[in-house]
């Protein structure tokens, strides 16, 4: 990790592609099974199941994966290539640890290993004990520049993907959708066949667009300009009720109404969660504010930004006896804790980001309207996020350092000196939970963060309207930029 610079992020380990080396890789995996196994999670003979996205990388990590898993006792079981919330999906109901080889939506220059417990993701705890464990390599297997010498291929790929279309089909019914017509913007999602299946599977005419031979590192809380024209381009030539999307490994959604106009993925993590009748909900701070304005959840839990972070925090409001648990991200991919019971239909728990359950949520609970009259019915606020790309962590510390002095006074007064002429008001409150959050007495909100999984500085907006809070973002970033 010191060496290579691949460490673990937000969520899983990531780095460049050029130091996730076969050795790297197969040191991650190694660890993470020898930290099940003296947990006893994990032994020798027990299986482990492995998918990918579509990275012109994930093969090679995938095959170094796969060796370490051999080199333990294991069975390495390859699920192929396809959305990471389907391969958890299964590997919880088969009871065994799973490997997703994925960056997610970074550019395709990174890549990326997430972990999976028997029946769930790692948490932030798990990982001092997995990055402790002492790997044994055998030294005439590697090349010089830390490549498998003679790879095995990977076995034989079994279909997973049944069961994650039964999932939906079998809660929501084959005519949920009935009568819509759905464009799915495929790019290069590794669930872009698995949506369009799914969204057929309830009932809705799926029209496949845009699909890509090259890796679009599509981000569903930065969303391209050219995806945004895209979508608006095609929302007036087809007349779709709506467009639907994932990020590259198909956890993260990306909904657009009839307009063309794409949802925050935390507005549609709101009605997600109200379709569903969750009654406790777990978000990070990052998130709108409208959760709790709406006034449709018993409670509101705020966490630092990640999925484990989130995970923990349902596993505590389940304990808790808090009813129904269900958590979303800003980036819209929804965590679901507690089954579901409706209509003598069961959705099992899925306790890790998935991508087609606040799509299908949203567009049944839209019904025969449009998902324009439930966001109209919405509480008017609204979120922009944005970011400064190769903004390295020296930078960020130092960003950091310049924006909370250790005086408390004096880091609110430069907060507030900075900061207020743009947000046009002073400043009322500020949350360290996971960066730099400031209120202002307008109830705009400006939120810096350094990014886990990438050399980038993260803004966060809120404001009234969109003008504004996307205004807002980029005033905060250029200051920001001519600080540091």
């Amino acid at each position: 990790m010191q060496r290579t610079g691949v460490a673990f992020g937000t969520s899983g380990a990531r780095g460049l592609v050029s130091a996730m080396t076969d050795r790297v890789c197969y040191a991650y995996t190694a660890g993470f099974l020898q930290f099940l196994a003296k947990e006893g999670a994990w032994g020798q003979g027990h299986r482990v199941a492995l998918a990918g996205d579509l990275r012109p990388s994930t093969p090679r990590i995938l095959t170094a994966c796969a060796q370490a898993v051999r080199d333990l006792g294991g069975e390495p079981v390859f699920c192929g290539f396809v959305p990471t919330p389907a391969l958890a999906d299964w590997a919880f109901a088969q009871g065994m640890p799973s490997l997703m080889v994925t960056g997610s939506h970074i550019p395709d220059d990174r890549n990326g290993i997430k972990f999976y417990r028997p029946r769930g993701e790692i948490l932030k705890a798990d990982e001092p004990g997995i990055t402790r464990q002492e790997i044994v390599f055998d030294r005439q297997r590697w090349t010089s520049d830390g490549m498998l010498d003679a790879p095995l291929p990977l076995p034989d790929t079994i279909d997973i993907a049944p069961g994650y279309i039964a999932r939906y089909r079998d809660f929501f019914g084959p005519a949920a959708l009935a009568g819509r017509r759905i464009g799915v913007y495929q790019h290069s999602a590794v669930g872009r066949d698995l949506l369009v299946a799914i969204l057929t599977a309830l009932g809705a005419e799926a029209v496949p667009l845009g699909r890509s031979d090259r890796f679009i590192p599509v981000d569903t809380e930065a969303v391209r300009d050219e995806d945004i024209a895209l979508a608006r381009v095609w929302a007036a030539k087809y007349g779709f009720d709506a467009i639907a999307s994932t990020d590259g490994d198909s956890d993260r959604p990306l909904l657009a109404d009839h307009t063309g106009e794409w949802l925050r993925g935390d507005v549609l993590g709101v009605l997600c969660a109200r379709a569903l009748g969750i009654a406790s909900v777990v978000t990070p701070v990052s998130s709108n504010t409208l959760v709790e304005q709406s006034g449709a959840f018993a409670r509101v839990h705020r966490t630092r930004i990640g999925s484990p972070f989130v995970i923990a925090a349902m596993d505590a409001a389940l304990a808790a006896g808090e009813g129904h648990v269900g958590g979303y991200e800003a980036n819209g991919g929804f965590l679901l804790a507690s089954p579901l019971d409706r209509d003598g239909r069961r959705l099992g728990a899925l306790p890790t980001r998935d991508a087609v359950l606040p799509i299908v949520a949203a567009l049944v609970a839209a019904g025969s309207g449009r998902l324009r009259d439930l966001l109209d019915a919405l509480p008017p606020r609204v979120t922009f996020s944005n970011r400064l790309e190769a903004f390295a962590p020296e930078r960020r510390d130092a960003l950091m350092a310049w924006l909370l002095p250790a005086d408390a006074a004096a880091r609110r007064d430069r907060l507030d000196r900075a900061f207020a002429p743009a947000a046009g008001a002073p400043l009322t409150g500020l949350d360290l939970t996971d960066g730099v959050r400031m209120t202002f007495a307008n109830q705009r909100i400006i939120h810096l963060r350094g990014s886990g999984n990438a050399p980038e500085l993260r803004c966060y907006t809120e404001a009234e309207d969109q003008a504004t809070a996307q205004a807002l973002n980029g005033a905060a970033l250029d200051l920001v930029a001519a600080t540091v």
